[in-house]
């Protein structure tokens, strides 16, 4: 594996320099209409097509119910090692603390003519939460329980429904039970797949519907989170992970290596870019990639996504690679310069921004508190992380004094007959007249 060097002169070259990403944003997976089948099956069969669609996919002996019971979750929360305990209730605390500062508050505002104005802001109802099993469960993604979980608890939903596939056994990894246990989650199901979407957003006999669905999953749960998005409020659709790092010539090359090579190991679509303005530091890098990545466990996913999707960017000064890195709006964001904090106030487009080198991706993937799930393939352009606000949704409320609408009549009415709409117009005028 040999990662590509490229040499930009300025931003103005980096789209066509980057032609070859964009094979990343359509892979070719033609799974919408296998996936608009599941979502009818569930929909006109609901827990028979859950129960046959897991013991396809997932626990050929699988055998209802469907929901996991709260002795269950018990156990294996007291089967998990004190020490995993510890690790997970550590990781929770901090991602509670950060998302607690993100809590909106109802706000209302008096004019002087005695009218009220205001918005409402309130938890939804409930929420269904997507955990990926992982390999089978073997490396269960108790992360992403968390990231999900705890800004839905602090938004205030009384309701959250955790969806995740059994193993071969037909069970749940301890681990997620765990952490669902220490979050005071008692309503787990064993189900996965874009199935478990279905369900969630239309219910079934075991599971009642919800009102928004988070959390990642593979292309046939993403396909199924936007057919749904409409039925249901969605947190986003995530494409591949991705990793952008700014270096100029203090950078460690040895860790920028291993935070590519991080990201790199998630999928062979994941993509790494170093953008440096330093030519000595991407030989360098390059030949640390090489070295670094054939000992890892999944050495053939990292190598073959960057030997297809990263890139070392070599560029003139840190001005075109902040222009370069603003063009690209990457999900991660690392800044590993001499001083990070002078290069933040020009960076405009990215999911999280990770400051210099003692911050690497993995940090915020799992115990710093920002949220893990970001905006993908450019997306950090118009969207944002996941948060508190994704949980919750905003009423306005008008409370207008017989003063304003004796004053304004005229010219609401005038509006709407502008627009064609004369009982809109009447509606106000009526009130004028005692």
């Amino acid at each position: 594996m040999t990662c590509r060097i490229l040499t930009l002169q300025n931003e103005q070259e980096w789209p066509k320099a980057a032609q070859w990403l964009q094979g990343r944003s359509n892979p070719g997976d033609g799974v919408e209409n296998a996936v608009r089948d599941i979502l009818a099956a569930v929909r006109d069969k609901g827990d028979e097509a859950l129960v046959d669609f897991t013991r396809r996919f997932d626990c050929p002996d699988f055998a209802p119910p469907l929901r996991v019971s709260e002795q269950e979750i018990a156990r294996a929360a007291a089967s998990v090692s004190v020490e995993s305990r510890e690790q997970i209730s550590g990781a929770a605390a901090n991602i509670r603390a950060f998302h607690e500062a993100q809590l909106e508050k109802s706000w209302f505002l008096t004019r002087p003519d005695g009218s009220i104005l205001g918005q409402r802001v309130l938890p939804v109802d409930a929420v269904g939460l997507y955990v990926p099993g992982g390999q089978g469960g073997n490396t269960p993604l108790v992360s992403s329980l968390l990231m999900n979980a705890i800004p839905a608890q602090v938004a205030g939903v009384p309701r959250l429904a955790v969806c995740t596939p059994p193993r071969k056994d037909g069970s749940v990894n301890p681990h997620i039970l765990a952490a669902a246990h220490l979050l005071d989650i008692d309503e787990v199901y064993r189900v996965g797949g874009a199935w478990s979407i279905a369900a969630l957003a239309y219910g079934t006999q075991s599971l009642p519907p919800v009102d928004v669905i988070a959390g990642p999953g593979n292309i046939y749960v993403t396909t199924a989170k936007r057919l749904v998005q409409g039925t249901v409020g969605i947190d986003m659709i995530a494409g591949p992970s991705e990793v952008l790092v700014l270096a100029d010539s203090s950078a460690n090359v040895s860790w920028i290596a291993a935070d590519m090579l991080s990201q790199a190991e998630h999928d062979p679509l994941a993509s790494a870019i170093c953008v440096t303005d330093d030519p000595r530091l991407a030989e360098s890098l390059q030949q640390e990639l090489d070295n670094q990545y054939v000992s890892l466990p999944r050495a053939q996913i990292a190598g073959r996504s960057l030997m297809d999707w990263g890139a070392i960017v070599v560029v003139p000064n840190l001005s075109v690679a902040v222009a370069v890195a603003n063009r690209v709006a990457p999900e991660h964001l690392e800044i590993c310069t001499r001083d990070p904090w002078a290069v933040l106030p020009h960076i405009r487009h990215a999911g999280a921004v990770f400051m210099g080198q003692h911050s690497p991706e993995a940090v915020g993937d799992y115990y710093a508190g920002p949220n893990h799930v970001l905006p993908t393939l450019g997306t950090a352009r118009f969207s944002s992380a996941l948060s508190v606000q994704t949980f919750c949704k905003k009423t306005s409320i008008v409370a207008a004094s017989s003063a304003f609408l004796l004053q304004n009549a005229p010219a609401i009415a005038a509006l709407a007959r502008l627009e064609g709409l004369e009982a809109h117009a009447r509606s106000v005028e009526a009130r004028r007249h005692k």
